[in-house]
């Protein structure tokens, strides 16, 4: 027994006592087969999960370092079944090969064959299969590539693609290092992405995710297909794009609900894409419009179930998935790891944080008590109803106004999910409101003139939940969400975590009202911030002074 600083419990959580002289250490080892589930001050927790195991074996780690990392770490005796059971689950990562055979195309090949006799009497894969070439390999149709990783998957028996890449329409690209340099967890997030061909990285919000994107065209040297959640965030990357590379404004293309423009590097909203016309993806032939050499997704986290079942079609094409989070609200991170690729990349945003590159930021959650009257219609709601009627309570109004007096001079976000409530705030505060009818050309004004100071405090909806880069903005008060997603809580902490020219911190508000669903959900929204190691303060909106 040594005293180190893991604990190995039998239900496959792993406790990481932060303060240890082996902490560090020992993070660094677990980190590629454990998720982060918790990180408050003194313990962190970790998961051991078949996905998470594969995700390791797909990263070229094997089960003989996994428990070398466990026994070497551990407080106390691991306990046997575990150490059996990481090296079962990743003996499955494998046991299925699909590969390119000279002879017949795409196949899957087993070194275990009552594995694959097993997948050949599935009713779902069966029909994805062709014919037998031996015992061990059978012909797998080109275009189920990706529909038969995802199902693999799901039985248990996740596939090794090695079935190659194409190396799509040569396009030159380069990074244009004048004055900046490409910081060294940017390079080395292409790079690892590279080495492995598909897959994602995880890097915080304001850590120069597009950088990583740029460095894996320059690597491809082919024409690109970039997807994003919105117009603007299109636009912000080909302004990017433009300033870091050698490509130029004519080489890039805006595939939009306003242009339908296919030039060498595209950039595509996922909303157009996945735009129905009398029941049909009109806009499907954008992945088949030319021979992409790279696919890169902008907010993975975020791909609707469309875009997911397009991707199945895409596997020969090699494809980069970048987000702050691969949590999922409705549990599909299995498909991204099939259809995008395993977890490449992952850094903790307090490591970023520590190196200067995102601003130090400050949590506080706001509790307001309702008015006798706006308890007693929401005791009296229709369930359904009763979170927005808490979560938009006029009681917020004088609340939201007391923060922005605590902080005159910081550019600040007021964000919320209802509009009804953006627009009450807009007109009490005297600011402008952005939201999903704001025209993009009056947004792209509104937040340029929120960069040169002109304006103070913008009030925005889920529009600016993803991809908006305004370093200015120091503080954000949020006053309603999409009930308790993780991940857009994630993504409004980092519009704020741009480093300040000034090095001051950055200030994140939750107003939250008592005593309701409001504060059960503001609970779980806090959970994958509390997992980076972002504590919470509670305050009374009765205490709170400027």
């Amino acid at each position: 027994m040594t005293d180190g600083p893991l604990i190995v419990q039998s239900d496959k959580t792993l406790l990481l006592e932060v303060d240890h002289p082996l902490a560090d250490d020992a993070r660094t080892s677990i980190a590629p087969f454990a998720e982060l589930e918790r990180a408050p001050e003194h313990v962190h927790t970790y998961r051991v999960t078949p996905l998470a195991l594969w995700n390791a074996r797909a990263a070229g780690h094997d089960a003989e370092q996994v428990v070398d990392a466990l026994v070497r770490f551990s407080r106390y005796p691991v306990p046997q079944p575990l150490l059996v059971d990481v090296v079962d689950t990743m003996s499955r990562f494998g046991r299925l090969v699909l590969a390119n055979n000279p002879a017949h195309g795409l196949v899957l090949h087993t070194n275990d064959r009552a594995v694959l006799e097993e997948v050949l009497r599935n009713k779902k894969i069966a029909p994805m299969f062709g014919a037998r070439i031996d015992d061990d390999t059978v012909i797998v149709h080109p275009s189920e590539r990706g529909r038969l990783k995802q199902l693999l998957l799901k039985v248990g028996w996740p596939a090794e693609d090695e079935a190659g890449y194409v190396d799509g329409e040569a396009h030159a690209i380069s990074l244009e290092e004048n004055g900046w340099k490409l910081r060294d967890y940017q390079r080395l997030a292409a790079q690892t992405f590279w080495a492995g061909g598909s897959g994602v990285v995880v890097l915080p919000c304001g850590a120069g995710k597009t950088l990583v994107g740029a460095a894996a065209m320059a690597e491809a040297q082919a024409t690109t297909l970039i997807l994003v959640t919105n117009t603007v965030a299109g636009r912000q990357w080909k302004r990017e794009l433009i300033a870091r590379t050698s490509l130029t404004e004519e080489e890039i293309g805006e595939y939009s609900g306003e242009r339908k423009e296919i030039r060498p590097v595209t950039i595509a909203t996922y909303q157009v894409i996945t735009r129905k016309s009398k029941g049909e993806y009109k806009h499907l032939e954008l992945f088949d419009s030319r021979d992409w050499g790279l696919i890169v997704y902008d907010e993975v986290h975020l791909l609707p179930a469309p875009v997911f079942r397009m991707t199945a079609d895409l596997q020969s094409r090699r494809r980069l998935g970048l987000t702050a989070t691969l949590v999922r609200e409705d549990g599909q991170e299995g498909d991204v790891f099939s259809l995008i690729g395993p977890k490449r990349y992952d850094v903790p945003w307090r490591d970023i944080e520590a190196q200067g590159w995102i601003a130090p930021a400050e949590c506080t959650e706001v509790r307001v008590t309702l008015t006798d009257n706006e308890r007693l219609q929401y005791a009296t709601a229709e369930p359904e109803e009763r979170y927005k009627l808490c979560s938009t309570a006029r009681t917020k109004i004088p609340v939201v106004r007391r923060v922005l007096e605590r902080h005159p001079d910081e550019p600040t976000l007021v964000i919320g999910a209802y509009l009804d409530q953006l627009d009450e705030l807009g007109e009490e505060l005297g600011a402008p409101v952005i939201k999903g009818s704001t025209k993009n050309k009056e947004r792209e004004e509104l937040f340029d003139r929120f960069r040169r100071g002109e304006i103070r405090t913008l009030v925005v909806s889920k529009v600016a939940n993803f991809s908006i880069d305004l370093p200015e903005a120091s503080v954000a008060i949020q006053v309603s969400g999409t009930f308790g997603s993780r991940q857009e809580e994630a993504q409004r902490l980092g519009r704020i975590l741009r480093p300040k020219g000034d090095g001051r911190q950055a200030h994140f508000y939750s107003v939250v009202s008592r005593d309701t669903l409001d504060t059960d959900y503001a609970a779980h929204r806090q959970r994958f911030l509390a997992e980076q190691g972002y504590a919470y303060k509670i305050v009374d909106a009765d205490d709170l002074v400027g």
